[in-house]
């Protein structure tokens, strides 16, 4: 199924443009001779949590990227929160954030100061009381005056975690959230991350090698391939479509191109 012109027809979780979180139309990103994301389209609604699945290559963190406004498309459109990124995008980052614990902070900073700068450039107010209540959430209050180059990979996991919630983010774009954490810890974290997008009606897209956590917290996957998204679906349509028993299996049929969506 190659979604890069039928956008999100019949998937649960899909949104007219207009009232889209994030709306791409025939988005393309090409590195010379090389295409990183290959023309696709689809909306996501808001409220909602997609996951966007695919193997090493499949173009996810390019999509993430473009979606950000970091990088810009070699071709087609990208509206976030109603939004054009590519001519508007200073209107709308205020209201986004990004998660990534393969993006380091400043490792001589505290985690204080670390949160005071990404406070900053939001334009906080009252800043010193936003750090101390997700301090308080994250259970990060006794580490506040620890550099960040001295904490484990999973304090690092949950100070990232604090940076991309500082300014309560409508949108939230996370990559791999729960690396590296215990699965105690992972599990809390996934809770947290639940109940943040209830209270504030947020929308998260979740790019995740961890198949349990995207069945857990996902309504809908778009599995990419080559720059495409080769299918969309809900977590247990993709299981039922394949003949397969977990989305673990759906997610290596589809890298491996050894399986085939019953039509």
């Amino acid at each position: 199924m190659d979604t890069r012109s039928t956008g999100t027809s019949g998937t649960r979780g899909s949104a007219p443009a207009g009232d889209a979180a994030i709306a791409v139309d025939r988005l393309t990103k090409r590195y010379g001779e090389v295409t990183a994301v290959d023309g696709i389209s689809l909306t996501i609604a808001p409220g909602s949590v997609t996951g966007l699945l695919g193997g090493n290559g499949a173009g996810k963190t390019t999509t993430i990227a473009m979606l950000m406004g970091l990088v810009l498309p070699t071709s087609g459109t990208v509206r976030v929160l109603g939004v054009d990124m590519l001519r508007a995008r200073h209107r709308v980052l205020h209201r986004i954030n990004f998660q990534s614990p393969y993006v380091d902070m400043p490792m001589r900073l505290t985690v204080r100061q670390n949160l005071t700068v990404f406070g900053r450039l939001y334009g906080l107010d009252r800043l010193r009381d936003r750090i101390a209540a997700l301090a308080e959430d994250l259970d990060l209050s006794h580490l506040l005056d620890r550099p960040c180059g001295r904490l484990s990979a999973g304090q690092k996991t949950r100070v990232s975690l604090a940076k991309a919630l500082i300014n309560k983010p409508e949108l939230l774009l996370l990559d791999e959230p729960t690396a590296s954490l215990d699965p105690d810890t992972a599990d809390w974290v996934r809770g947290h991350l639940e109940g943040y997008r209830k209270r504030r009606g947020a929308t998260i897209l979740l790019a995740s090698h961890n198949m349990p956590e995207v069945e857990r917290m996902c309504g809908r996957v778009l599995m990419m391939k080559a720059g495409r998204i080769v299918d969309d679906g809900a977590p247990d349509a993709l299981v039922a479509r394949y003949g397969r028993a977990t989305l673990e299996d759906v997610f290596l049929d589809v890298a491996r191109g050894t399986g085939l969506a019953a039509q």
